[in-house]
């Protein structure tokens, strides 16, 4: 029919093949021949069933996100599920890879769903200050229950095949070949005829519904949003879903979405959406990447232990180096603490942070490394101390091993320069906790190789972190940023407010934590030498600093923690400082 839709025969069963790679999105140029198959093959005899399958590696991964916002052409993603609900015979989504968004919308608008082993399924509208638009609100609910239907629409995160089945997504998980089982389970309904009741027709599982539980469940939600409209927005729409008759949740959910899409906050996550992938394109996609088979990390402090449990994470065997046992001993205890942190919140299971652990080989002794195919230094931001380390790993490393700084700072060219290969040497810069954040800065020196740059660009990929490739320069870019607002904060503190206050303004904002807080989290001192050694002064902080208060890692930064906690306590040490200040600067604080 088109080069993006094709229409075979298979034992009788209609397939209607999408192929629109890379991820075969619902573009305008897949809708309307895929709209026209569809309305051809309901009152065509020859087929006793229909088939919607995806060429390629995925299922539809999603709408087009490039048309949001703008006028829709016309048919339109609501058109195809409304048609598809009007074919009295069995239709069946056939799905491998990925359906997501408007991928799954168009899987709810089938009688029955076959999915193969490895395949996702979710609704990720969230994600982009969104909700589903093509009903997705409205017809999850049916299959999975409200309360299953609102944990994934508001989370937006994907469930796997056989917890879709468990749930009631998905009807038959392949092990083998999946187009083949899909027109197997498709014949095999045929045969056993109908009625075939629509998903919009569904309404078992939502009698079921506790509302009151429901409510809970939305309430506890809403308290997660901090200030974000989608999620609120989702779960008003699944409401909907339960107690509004399904044409009209139908039309409520969308104009949820038009108000949405027009909103400053989609807009923005839609504008992080397309920045974040532009920032991880980097020349050398033909180059060839080098092996990465085993980490060395130098230094096991706050930093060093973050950036190894990553990796681990990851899957990759990691040796810790520090220059002493005591040190080192402190670094892989911390490392098993956090671990078993996770382990009591049950966001990891005691079994996979066994298998993390036994990942850990720890060292004193930089022959060790020997064997590493990628070395980041952990040190102190101090430039003579790097230069020793990387003296020393010249000696060690394996000629095509690449070195890597975490410096916040520094020069990496200068860095570069203390070894005779700078083009193996570039910065890998982590932010704290470097084992939790998912950013992070890749600093291209003058003389890093091609095949260097796409090797980490790729590796940090692989350990979930969201790459950005800089320049050198002092702070690169995040710690620009964070310096100019430093700056500010001080002086908003020597005009009158605490480190609480301001700390609240952010938070209520939609920040996950205010300047204060996160300046604690990643240590304190790491601004203080770097101001001295670029000849600044914070009176404040430096002053904190001067007294041993590093935040966290000390118990005591601008806010106190008991007993090992990491829950930030006011301290009227800290307030009083502030006004001892303020008055020796002869600041009137309001």
């Amino acid at each position: 029919m088109s080069n993006f839709v094709s229409v075979t025969n298979k034992h009788g069963v209609a397939v209607v093949t999408i192929d629109n790679p890379p991820v075969n999105a619902l573009s305008f140029h897949v809708r309307k021949p895929l709209y026209e198959a569809l309305a051809a093959l309901r009152d065509d005899p020859a087929a006793k069933a229909i088939v919607i399958a995806c060429a390629g590696r995925t299922f539809v991964a999603g709408a087009d996100i490039t048309e949001f916002g703008k006028p829709v052409e016309q048919p339109e993603l609501r058109a195809i599920i409304a048609l598809l609900e009007t074919i009295t015979k069995p239709t069946v989504a056939a799905i491998h890879g990925t359906a997501l968004g408007g991928g799954l919308e168009l899987a709810l608008g089938c009688h029955f769903r076959v999915a193969d082993q490895g395949a996702k399924l979710g609704l990720p509208e969230v994600k982009l200050g969104l909700l589903p638009g093509g009903g997705g609100t409205v017809r999850l609910p049916r299959l999975v229950g409200a309360a299953k239907a609102l944990g994934m629409i508001v989370s937006g995160a994907p469930t796997s095949a056989s917890e879709a089945k468990a749930a009631g997504l998905v009807d038959a998980v392949s092990d083998d070949e999946l187009l083949e089982e899909a027109v197997r389970f498709a014949n095999e309904m045929a045969d056993r005829g109908g009625p075939f009741l629509p998903v919009r027709d569904r309404n078992d599982r939502l009698a079921e519904t506790d509302l009151a539980a429901f409510g809970v469940q939305a309430a506890e939600l809403a308290k997660k949003a901090r200030g974000l409209e989608a999620p609120l927005a989702c779960a008003e729409a699944v409401r909907n879903a339960i107690t509004l008759p399904f044409d009209e949740a139908l039309a409520a959910e969308r104009r949820l979405f038009v108000k949405l899409v027009s909103g400053d906050q989609s807009r923005a996550q839609r504008h992080l959406f397309f920045a974040e992938r532009e920032a991880a394109k980097v020349p050398g996609k033909d180059l060839q990447r080098r092996k990465i088979a085993r980490i060395g990390i130098i230094g096991a402090g706050t930093m060093g232990g973050g950036i190894a449990m990553a990796f681990a994470n990851g899957g990759f065997p990691v040796t810790l180096l520090e220059t002493g046992e005591e040190a080192l001993q402190r670094g892989l205890a911390m490392i098993d603490k956090n671990y078993a942190v996770s382990v009591s919140r049950g966001s990891l299971t005691e079994g996979a942070r066994l298998q993390r652990l036994a990942l850990f080989k720890g060292s004193t002794d930089y022959a060790d490394l020997a064997d590493c195919d990628l070395i980041i230094e952990a040190v102190f931001e101090d430039m003579a101390v790097k230069k020793e380390v990387f003296g020393r790993l010249d000696a060690v490393a394996k000629p095509d091993a690449i070195l890597a700084t975490n410096t916040s700072y520094l020069d990496v060219d200068a860095i570069a320069a203390s070894t005779s290969r700078p083009q193996d040497v570039l910065g890998l810069h982590f932010f704290s906790p470097a084992n939790v954040m998912k950013l992070l800065e890749i600093v291209r020196a003058d003389k890093t190789a091609p095949d260097v740059l796409a090797t980490v660009t790729d590796l940090a990929r692989r350990i979930g972190k969201v790459a950005v490739v800089v320049g050198v320069c002092h702070g690169f870019v995040g710690n620009r940023m964070l310096s100019a607002r430093g700056a500010e904060n001080e002086f908003l503190l020597l005009e009158g407010a605490t480190p609480d206050q301001v700390d609240k303004a952010f938070t209520d904002f939609g920040w996950p934590m205010g300047p204060f807080q996160m300046g604690d989290l990643a240590g304190l001192d790491i601004g203080w030498r770097n101001r001295k050694a670029r000849g600044q002064t914070a009176v404040i902080a430096d002053t904190l600093c001067e007294e041993g208060r590093f935040g966290q890692k000390t118990g005591r930064g601008w806010y106190r923690y008991e007993s090992g906690s990491r829950e930030p306590v006011a301290d009227p040490e800290v307030e009083a400082l502030i006004r001892d200040k303020a008055a020796e600067l002869g600041i009137d604080r309001a």
